[in-house]
Order: C-alpha cells, then sequence, then structure tokens
C-alpha cells in the first residue's frame, strides 16, 4: 500500500545527497537544484554542522528531507529522535534494522504519536539493511530487510543488486531506496556495492540517492536534469 500510494515524478525519485561541510554550501545546491530537484537528502556530515536550520531552509523554499541519521540506540533514545524529527517535518528518515525489532517498533509508535498533530505528517520509516561501502551476501540483506517491514518500517535501503531479490522475495508493498548511484558502472569510489540509473530503477529501486556525480560536478542542475531526464526514459 506505502508503495502504490505514492505517485513519483520522476525528480521525486531523485534524491540529491546534501554531502559538504557547511551550511552556506547546502543552501546554495537547494537553491540552484529546486524544483527540478523536490528532495535532499541531509546525512551525519552535514548534519552535525547545520543542524535542524538545514532542514527548516529546505522545508521553507518547499522541497523535502531525507534525514539519513541511522538511528540506531536503546528503543527509548530512538524513539525520542524519532519524534523530533517527526516534528520537524523530514519526510524520510533511516534507522539500522539490527537494532531489533523493539526498537524498531518504538520508532513506528514514536512517528504516529508524533504525527497525531494536525500539522504534521508521519515520516517514511527506511530501515537500513547493510551500508553499500560493505560486501554483504543478498541472503543477509533479505533476513534483514524481511525484520525491518515486518516490525512496521516503510521501506528499505539496499543496493541495486539486492533490490530485484527483494522484488522477488517479498510479497508486500515497499519501498526502496538505493544509494551509491553513479553514472558509470566502472566508477566505484569507496561504495563497493554501486549501480547505475538504469540498474537500479529496473531492479525495483523507487528512490535514487546522487550525491559527488551532481554536486561535484561543473553544472550541478544540468547533470540533475539529465538524470531525471534518463529515469523518464526508463519508465
Amino acid at each position: 500500500m506505502i508503495r502504490n500510494s505514492i505517485s513519483l515524478s520522476c525528480n521525486q525519485k531523485l534524491i540529491v545527497a546534501l554531502d559538504v561541510d557547511d551550511l552556506k554550501e547546502a543552501r546554495h545546491l537547494v537553491n540552484l537544484l529546486y524544483p527540478q530537484v523536490k528532495i535532499f537528502k541531509v546525512g551525519i556530515q552535514l548534519f552535525t554542522v547545520a543542524g535542524p536550520k538545514i532542514i527548516e531552509f529546505i522545508n521553507k523554499k518547499g522541497a523535502q528531507v531525507f534525514l539519513d541519521l541511522k538511528f540506531f540506540d536503546i528503543p527509548n533514545t530512538v524513539a525520542n529522535a524519532v519524534r523530533r524529527a517527526t516534528s520537524l517535518k523530514v519526510r524520510m528518515l533511516t534507522l539500522h534494522i539490527v537494532g531489533d525489532k523493539e526498537m524498531l517498533q518504538a520508532a513506528v509508535r514514536a512517528a504516529k504519536d508524533e504525527a497525531r498533530c494536525p500539522r504534521l505528517k508521519r515520516p517514511l520509516l527506511i530501515g537500513i539493511t547493510a551500508l553499500t561501502s560493505k560486501k554483504v551476501s543478498p541472503k543477509e540483506v533479505l533476513t534483514l530487510a524481511k525484520m525491518g517491514l515486518n516490525n512496521g518500517m516503510d521501506g528499505v535501503v539496499c543496493s541495486a543488486r539486492e533490490a530485484r531479490l527483494l522484488r522477488e522475495k517479498i510479497k508486500k508493498e515497499f519501498l526502496i531506496v538505493t544509494p551509491g548511484i553513479r553514472a558509470n558502472s566502472a566508477v566505484k569510489d569507496d561504495q563497493k556495492r554501486t549501480a547505475t540509473v538504469n540498474e537500479a530503477i529496473r531492479a525495483g529501486s523507487d528512490f535514487l540517492v546522487i550525491g559527488r556525480p551532481i554536486i561535484k560536478a561543473k553544472d550541478p542542475l544540468k547533470v540533475a536534469k539529465l538524470i531525471s531526464d534518463q529515469i523518464a526514459d526508463i519508465l
């Protein structure tokens, strides 16, 4: 139900990772890329220096926030963090599935409770299966994905290599967020399980997280548009 309830245009399938070191640079990228890009990822690198200010800026601009802080702690601590993220009006956030079912269930309850406020919307809770910088077996990713989805997650983060397997083996609606997207499959840098836009979309990914290929480009807006056009061609 979750997957079908979200109508995604091509630029909504693209999430640009604001993996930069300061608020000024992040604001510049958002101003440059919006409205071509509708969703921006705020991870631990940027959040550490900018905090909630960057979330407020993105929301005010009219875009949405994918808060990728990978919550992993005791259930009560994670629940409180999810409440604060919900109050900041983030659209999506991540949690480590290996935190166990009690942690995941506490996060789900917290998001629902906080979203009872009329001005708030419950964020999509996305479970981290395995980081794309790590080598893991598809079976391990499948096991973690099932655990996350069975305990209330709306979707999972996985590489394109596992996305097709999850679509085949898990017979329910859920979202797949895929990082490590590269223009050329030969380009891997510190990521080991990378994929091209074509590979990820055809494997069943709903959202593609792209950072360096866009934000380090000479013309980030041009590259973002080319990627959106490429997604449109595939769809």
